[in-house]
């Protein structure tokens, strides 16, 4: 785990960056100077392209972590295999091109009444999604080679300080709404160059085949794969996108807008995964490939007690500062509409980063194709929890739809895979992290209707003596949290990091 855990430290600093430029644009700079509304067509126009990007990748990403090791071979180049991973794409980008245009009509006529300014900026989508499918080809290009930290870096700094910039020239009108749509199409189109110029750097790639390489069986097990996997994109890629369409077309564009806000604050939960995940997903392909199931079985669990861990943590610190946030957050009497759904969405978030890892291991074994049953069954209940529940309970709806769904999904995937392979991400210590943050969310319930009083009767201005107060609980309930799981030895790595950090300090005074 030595490897795991440094790249995956780099990662996470990376990452953290990221949301540190991102906590800046969202809170202080996106909320200020965009409607609503805006802030709702800027995040439809991401979401779609994401949907269509992972379509059009033709399993490309997953199938270059499960094969690579068969390709692995530094003195040859790996041979040739990083050409496959442009060729299959480029083409799988042209097939549903086709379909983009096929469906207008239907777009149009969903989206017209409640969100017509999404039906304006329609054909932005192709060039958004174009880069994305390649930034992310390219991104997982260098994971195979244990190479994230700069991808990371691209995606998760350059980008969003290229945004930044983007919505600082439109709050200061130096661009235009088209502008600014236009300014999105060309931060990923850099994105992607920037992933091009540092994946030649690394000197291990060849865009030339080697034909001779493909045996029979191994072309007869990429192929089926792929095929494979461009069915279960048709519905798992469909998932993660549907809150966003949903909300779009039956309740406006204005609460897409209030929807993103609190998903962002969401997602920073899961955060620790991008990294724990893209370093050791390349692990447990090359331990299914050598059928080292004791190996695989091994990781899986520490990697979801390791994200479990890290995200409730995260999680806490979230939901125990909310109410400070929107206090904080320009227009927050619009978006804490949405504090709900944060809630609802970080759950979920928490769920999915935390027992993911254990389904790559089907992914990457011989039963891949028993998964594909359960990707349909995560996005027909998502879609029809969506339309029962957003009439009823409308955004909160949506985001309980998330969360059922994929909860549903991964207690039936993650049962199929203890069955079939033996290996399962659960283990009794994350039991006891729930029981930690569960008793960590209690004693915020007591503090809010006991202590924080205490503070809003100081002799100062409300928004002050709620700042004191998230200050003295966020750094309380850390402490205990840390001390707690530092005593109870739930984590043999995050113990050794701990003792690391005290030895260090020690030192330094």
């Amino acid at each position: 785990m030595g490897v795991i855990i440094r790249q995956s430290i780099k990662g996470t600093v990376v990452n953290y960056i990221g949301i540190l430029v991102g906590f800046v644009t969202t809170f202080f700079i996106l909320t200020h100077y965009l409607t609503t509304e805006e802030v709702g067509l800027t995040r439809a126009l991401v979401d779609i392209a994401i949907l269509f990007s992972g379509l059009a990748q033709l399993g490309t990403t997953s199938s270059m972590m499960r094969f690579y090791p068969y390709f692995k071979d530094e003195e040859h180049k790996d041979h040739g295999v990083f050409f496959w991973s442009v060729v299959i794409p480029f083409v799988g980008f042209f097939i549903f091109l086709a379909l983009f245009f096929l469906c207008k009509d239907w777009v149009i006529s969903k989206y017209d009444d409640n969100a017509p300014l999404l039906v304006n900026y329609y054909y932005f989508v192709i060039p958004i999604s174009f880069f994305m499918l390649y930034m992310s080809v390219f991104e997982v290009n260098s994971n195979v080679l244990m190479r994230i930290a700069v991808p990371k870096f691209i995606r998760e700094v350059v980008i969003r300080v290229m945004l930044l910039i983007g919505y600082l020239l439109f709050g200061f009108h130096y661009l235009s709404l088209d502008g600014l749509v236009i300014w999105f199409c060309v931060t990923y189109g850099v994105a992607t160059l920037l992933n091009v110029i540092y994946l030649l750097s690394l000197k291990r790639i060849s865009f030339k085949p080697d034909w001779a390489h493909l045996t029979p069986q191994l072309k007869k097990d990429f192929s089926l794969y792929t095929l494979f996997l461009i069915t279960a994109a048709l519905a798992g890629n469909i998932t993660p996108t549907l809150s966003t369409l949903f909300v779009s077309a039956e309740m406006g564009l204005a609460y897409t807008g209030i929807y993103a806000i609190a998903n962002y604050i969401a997602t920073v939960v899961e955060i620790p995964y991008r990294s724990l995940g893209a370093i050791t997903q390349p692990h447990i392909a090359q331990a299914v490939k050598d059928n080292d199931i004791a190996t695989a079985d091994k990781l899986s669990k520490k990697v979801s007690l390791l994200q479990l861990l890290a995200g409730a943590f995260i999680f806490m610190l979230i939901w125990i500062n909310i109410d400070l946030a929107f206090q904080i957050l320009p227009n927050g009497d619009q978006y804490v509409l949405g504090k709900w759904v944060v809630f609802i969405l970080a759950f979920s978030r928490l769920f999915n980063s935390s027992f993911s890892i254990g389904t790559s291991v089907l992914g990457y074994s011989r039963y891949y194709y028993m998964s594909l049953i359960f990707s349909f069954i995560l996005t027909g209940v998502a879609i029809l929890l969506n339309m029962k529940l957003i009439p009823i309970m409308g955004m909160e709806g949506s985001a309980l739809s998330n969360l059922i769904s994929y909860v549903v999904y991964y207690l039936l995937l993650l049962s199929l895979v203890r069955w079939k392979i033996g290996t399962s991400p659960f283990s009794l210590s994350q039991l006891k992290v729930v029981l930690v943050i569960g008793l960590l969310f209690l004693a915020n319930m007591a503090w809010k209707n006991w202590i924080y009083p205490l503070f809003l009767s100081l002799p100062l201005q409300s928004i002050l003596s709620s700042i004191i107060d998230g200050v003295v609980k966020t750094i309380i309930f850390a402490t205990i949290a840390v001390v707690v799981i530092y005593k109870w030895s739930i984590s043999e790595e995050v113990n050794m990091l701990m003792k690391k950090a005290l030895a260090f300090i020690k030192i330094k005074l």
